[in-house]
């Protein structure tokens, strides 16, 4: 089968012929129709060996492709319910099984976790690695079935391909509780994790959505989202807290998430801490890189909780799955631009700097 290989760390994907993976007794072969290209997927393949060691990249030469969706083609022998043709995406968060954590229901604490197709967390991330080198940048890929979500007949598999950052958002704002009623100020609003943490908000019943970034045109576009329940601010304009007590009765927001990217700075995030109202939850999903100052014995006394969300589950991709087949999550703003295999390195380019920001999703379609 033909992939896109990087072979050296800064270096460009090359086109290969290699081995089509074969079936584990409980894998599954998908043909990948589409692969989302992570918009930092560029900074990783160029910095991470150097800047963030601690999370190592797969062996070189290596297929990269974090998000993948597809049609299932071959099942393993002990695969019972799962079935080729069935139409799927590939939750890239891989753990080893067997670990403490693995056996505790906390596959994401295990130390070997991975995301196939883009890095590990910890040095036993290699042997995950080699169990399952084959990212979306491939015709074919193997998964195993705990980690596969039946995609329904009416969800484009375009769609699909943005779980993975649906389900970030989507397990923060469970984490914060979001429900009927509950208000929630989201910071990145227009990146790709907080369009879609806005998408998922509206869909889980949050009242009033409070969407915060800089680029105005883009925020105008999330409000257009719903009007009725999506307020906007350029960062800067006004004192977030303010800004949200003045349309809380006072209260401040129940839920503050943080979507932020690499290149905010912690000034940025205590605003929304301090946006929160007495017992309110802020949940971090986003990249913001400084450290922040926390008065702890303060945020004690006012009952404000901060808590950290990596990943999401199968369990809670299937979630996701259903709310976009009913149409309460409507993914219909998303844009998608195709590339064939052959321009790997055009759409990591294209998807690190996309005009239309968290709209956009770059999508490679490797049988193109």
């Amino acid at each position: 089968m033909r992939a896109a290989r990087l072979h050296e760390v800064g270096g460009k994907f090359q086109i290969d012929e290699i081995e089509k993976p074969s079936p584990g007794d409980q894998d599954v072969i998908v043909r990948v129709e589409a692969a989302a290209i992570v918009q930092n997927l560029r900074n990783v393949i160029n910095t991470y060996p150097t800047v963030k060691p601690f999370l190592p990249l797969p062996q070189l030469p290596a297929v990269f492709g974090m998000d993948s969706a597809g049609v299932i083609t071959e099942v393993g022998s002990r695969v019972r319910n799962l079935k080729p043709g069935d139409r799927v995406y590939i939750n890239p968060g891989l753990d080893s099984g067997d670990s403490w954590a693995a056996r505790n229901g906390e596959p994401m604490n295990d130390p070997a976790y991975t995301f196939m197709g883009y890095f590990g967390f910890g040095p036993e991330s290699a042997e995950i690695h080699k169990d399952y080198p084959y990212g979306g940048l491939a015709e074919y890929v193997k998964a195993p079935v705990k980690n596969v979500i039946v995609i329904p007949e009416n969800v484009p598999l375009d769609h699909a391909t943005r779980f993975g950052y649906l389900g970030t958002a989507y397990s923060g704002l469970r984490k914060g509780d979001v429900r009927a009623g509950i208000s929630v100020l989201i910071h990145g609003a227009t990146g790709t994790l907080g369009v879609n943490a806005v998408l998922l908000a509206r869909a889980m019943g949050a009242t009033q959505i409070f969407a915060v970034a800089r680029d105005k045109e883009r925020l105008e576009r999330v409000r257009q989202i719903d009007p009725a329940r999506i307020k906007v601010l350029s960062f800067g304009e006004q004192e977030v807290g303010e800004w949200v007590r003045s349309h809380t009765d006072g209260r401040g927001v129940d839920v503050f998430l943080d979507a932020t990217g690499d290149t905010a700075t912690a000034d940025v995030t205590m605003a929304g801490i301090w946006a929160l109202r007495r017992g309110g939850r802020m949940v971090s999903i986003g990249a913001m890189p400084e450290d922040l100052p926390i008065p702890m014995y303060r945020l004690m006394t006012m009952h404000i909780s901060i808590i950290g969300s990596l990943w999401f589950t199968t369990a809670e991709g299937e979630d996701m799955a259903r709310m976009a087949a009913a149409g309460t999550l409507d993914l219909s703003h998303l844009d998608a631009y195709h590339f064939p295999l052959e321009q790997a390195n055009e759409a990591v380019q294209a998807a690190a700097n996309h005009r239309d920001g968290g709209f956009a999703s770059v999508i490679v379609q490797p049988h193109k």
